[in-house]
């Protein structure tokens, strides 16, 4: 997920029409998670404003909207499904197990050729299943190294912009005092964002160019013993083991002041801000080992809009997704929770409204960024053994590469059972 989770519970809908299925293609129903963290921040507004705007330009038309937890929304769309009452959109943070069950109208059914090739490449591609997007990315973000300025020239140290680099600031971070030099969360709520970051400026990642999974390749194993040896080990990580360590937690204490460096997203920049901050952002520093032909891209995280397959349902969902992709209502919602648009035109729009120059940081570094592979069926499976299990491979007692084989083992598995 791109965003907060919800503290509060199951909200009501909108509207209490029946689904479309059964009201003639009249009111469409909508499942989409809470990505306010209060009720001042909560998603309804949005929603509603959206949903009237929706009927007032096709009368006769309503969108029901029921939003649920991040905690939940997986569980309960999957469940509606199972019990053949599937919302005819959605908006999760995964769809490919939806479109191997082909349940999913492909975007070609539902969106008009303008707003299909408005998306931007590397979140097409993520979208995609056999070169077929079923996934509509939504919102996205990027990661970018965060740092904060006073305490680097507190410590006299420098950006870093290789991995020797940064070892060598949080070594001048740990000794004038700072509690958290590098946070490291490898804990479970996103150990796999921190964890793909790492690899993928080693020059690894989680698959390889065809698709299969490299969790435990030779370059992702020199990842994690470098982080073990060099961070680890020497306590420039923090009091709080990297597998204990969530990333709210991280987040934290970096807007506490105790945090030197931080992989984070647009929403964190924003928050620091607001507290006034001297916040520096930097492309994550890479291997020393990588020639330098080698330019990793960033992580990139996207949130997915998925059309269930109804009888009746195609033309009202096709005009409802056409709606929300278009500019003022993506960079609405983008910008109510400070995220990036995924299409080219929103994304052009909402950098040049960016006050911010580090904010424009991130939309240049989502045009090439990679993200999970959302498209193989078995990666909701992998990610939570990954969330659960990478971060042992830091830990005092353990050898990287057999944490790394186990967590490969699991993950075959997952996908042989598809």
């Amino acid at each position: 997920m791109t965003a907060s989770v919800a503290a509060f519970g199951l909200l009501g809908s909108l509207v209490t029409a029946c689904g479309s299925s059964e009201s003639g293609g009249t009111t469409l129903r909508l499942v989409a998670p809470e990505y306010g963290n209060s009720p001042a921040t909560g998603s309804k507004a949005y929603w509603d404003g959206l949903a009237t705007a929706f009927t007032a330009a096709h009368p006769g038309k309503k969108i029901e909207v029921t939003l649920y937890p991040w905690a939940e929304v997986d569980r309960e769309v999957t469940r509606m499904v199972q019990e053949g009452n599937a919302p005819d959109v959605a908006l999760l943070g995964a769809y490919s197990d939806f479109a191997a069950q082909d349940r999913l109208y492909p975007a070609s059914e539902v969106l008009s050729i303008r707003t299909e090739a408005n998306f931007l490449p590397p979140l097409v591609e993520a979208g995609s299943v056999d070169t077929v997007l079923y996934g509509l990315p939504f919102v996205a973000s990027s990661r970018l190294l965060f740092y904060n300025k006073e305490l680097f020239e507190k410590a006299g140290a420098k950006p870093p912009k290789t991995w020797s680099e940064l070892k060598k600031a949080a070594e001048a971070l740990k000794t004038a005092g700072v509690s958290y030099p590098y946070a490291l969360p490898l804990g479970p709520e996103e150990a796999h964002a921190e964890a793909l970051i790492w690899e993928l400026s080693n020059g690894g990642g989680y698959t390889d160019v065809r698709g299969e999974y490299t969790l435990d390749s030779d370059r992702n194993t020199q990842t994690f013993r470098w982080i073990k040896d060099n961070l680890v080990e020497p306590a420039l990580t923090g009091p709080v083991p990297p597998a204990e360590l969530n990333r709210e937690d991280a987040f934290g204490a970096f807007l506490h002041g105790d945090v030197g460096m931080v992989n984070g997203y647009p929403s964190l920049l924003h928050e620091a801000t607001e507290k006034g901050m001297k916040v520096g952002t930097l492309s994550m520093p890479v291997s020393d080992t990588l020639s330098d032909d080698e330019t990793p891209p960033a992580a990139g995280v996207a949130d997915w809009m998925m059309a269930f397959r109804h009888e009746g349902n195609r033309e009202l969902v096709g005009s409802f997704l056409n709606f929300v992709y278009q500019d003022q209502n993506l960079n609405e919602f983008a910008e109510r929770y400070h995220l990036l648009p995924s299409t080219v035109s929103a994304t052009q729009v909402s950098q040049d409204a960016a006050a911010d120059p580090n904010a424009k940081q991130f939309l240049i570094a989502l045009r090439g960024a990679q993200l999970y592979p959302v498209n193989e069926p078995s990666w909701l499976q992998v990610s939570d053994t990954i969330k659960r299990n990478i971060g042992k491979a830091v830990a005092p007692s353990a050898d990287p590469k057999a944490v790394l084989e186990q967590i490969a083992r699991q993950a075959r598995e997952a996908k042989e059972s598809e």
